[in-house]
């Protein structure tokens, strides 16, 4: 099904570029020199083919000032992680597929595919498994974010394992990615944001 590039908002209308305030300005500016050329090399599309922001990145533009900390906050989380490419990517996955939210299983299909992870492993994981083909550290991650993200707790078996196998360093890590992007799915499914074709 093709979606309309102005139905890519979802619920909200796509923000037009000759109507931004100047803190959307700031917002739309850094977007477009750190986000974008990420989102291109990647494969998936944060924009419309005329220049308007889509994914969080239009919801984001209602509260310019609030989204510039949260990208501030995202950079810094993955900037200084301890975790693996990987296990960071199977959290993100888990997390988005708890969340059913379209738009960042989208990009983090393209995505976990660059660090590896097959197809058939990320489709399992968009489906809940735990798939056999990952480490032992990387379904352990996936059993934390699972647990945390249905259950809202971790019981003291998985945390001493998560504690063995991380450290607190690490556990401190899972919750920020955890965190960042359970929040980015809140954003898409409160507005119902679709992937574009």
């Amino acid at each position: 099904m093709t979606v309309q590039s102005d139905a890519l908002g979802g619920r909200l209308p796509l923000v037009g570029l000759a109507t931004l305030t100047d803190a959307q300005q700031e917002l739309f500016d850094y977007v477009v020199a750190n986000q974008l050329p990420w989102a291109n090399d990647a494969g998936f599309k944060i924009t419309t083919d005329d220049g308007r922001l889509i994914g969080p990145f239009n919801g984001f533009l209602r509260r310019p000032r609030v989204a510039l900390q949260w990208l501030a906050f995202a950079e810094a989380e993955a900037k200084h992680t301890s975790l693996t490419d990987r296990v960071r990517e199977v959290v993100i996955v888990a997390v988005g597929a708890v969340w059913e939210s379209q738009y960042e299983m989208y990009a983090h299909k393209i995505l976990a595919r660059q660090y590896g992870l097959s197809p058939e492993v990320v489709k399992a994981l968009g489906e809940g498994a735990v798939p056999d083909e990952l480490s032992d550290d990387e379904k352990l991650a996936v059993r934390i974010t699972r647990q945390l993200t249905l259950n809202h707790r971790l019981d003291d078996e998985l945390f001493r394992e998560a504690e063995q196998t991380f450290g607190h360093q690490g556990l401190s890590d899972i919750w920020a990615v955890m965190a960042e992007y359970q929040g980015v799915c809140i954003l898409l499914n409160m507005f119902t944001v679709p992937i574009p074709d």
